[in-house]
């Protein structure tokens, strides 16, 4: 049996066993084993990109970055990247976090799904991102080697049909506000659900708009 690298491992710390303890209390077992392996693959990422980070505010938006897709975490007009933002925000501030470090963890969650910005600003920020872009479309699969990947997922398994499920999941949660999704990849989840769903289309918006030209 592998061993997840010590330095990836969860911080040992009072903030993240809440963190853990406030997921695991309101998210599925999918997305909460998805949270995880996005923690542990975004930190492996970072030792390997020889980065500084913050382990705590890391694990603090992997954990937080899809709590917007879970009944009663979700607005009605704000995306679901946006309601998880704020969500870890509001957890953070209660946990006496500075306003800088939780606006950090605000943006490493409200980026996540927002391809080819996130790598290039603060590590938390790109590191969140990395796990997602890892556990999701495996991207970057072949950086990391097959102990890492096996010992993650050992101790957050996947589920046997994990792509399915958890298209399934985001489907479930954006479903009830299909306009949040205009100009994000969640439109393709609702596209591959609802076949006749007419995605927002950005030239026929400006076409449309009140000026002249």
């Amino acid at each position: 049996m592998h061993e997840i690298n010590k330095a990836a491992a969860i911080p040992d710390t009072q903030l993240a066993r809440a963190i853990t303890d406030y997921i695991r209390d309101t998210e599925t077992d999918l997305l909460f084993n998805h949270s995880s392996r996005v923690y542990h693959f975004g930190a492996l990422a970072g030792i390997r990109r020889g980065l500084k980070f913050d382990r705590e505010l890391l694990y603090a938006g992997a954990m937080f970055h899809d709590i917007g897709l879970m009944p009663g975490h979700g607005s009605k007009h704000e995306r679901f990247e946006v309601d998880g933002a704020h969500a870890a925000r509001d957890f953070l501030r209660r946990h006496g976090i500075s306003e800088a470090d939780a606006y950090t963890v605000w943006t490493a969650i409200a980026l996540h799904t927002t391809p080819g910005v996130p790598q290039h600003m603060h590590p938390v920020v790109a590191l969140v991102t990395a796990g997602v872009e890892m556990d999701v479309l495996g991207l970057t699969y072949k950086d990391y080697s097959d102990e890492e990947r096996e010992a993650v997922v050992q101790a957050f398994p996947r589920t046997p049909h994990f792509k399915e499920d958890i298209i399934q999941a985001f489907y479930d949660g954006i479903k009830h506000k299909p306009d949040t999704t205009f100009g994000n990849v969640k439109a393709d989840v609702i596209a591959d659900k609802e076949p006749h769903f007419h995605r927002g289309n950005f030239c026929s918006v400006i076409r449309g708009s009140h000026w002249h030209g």
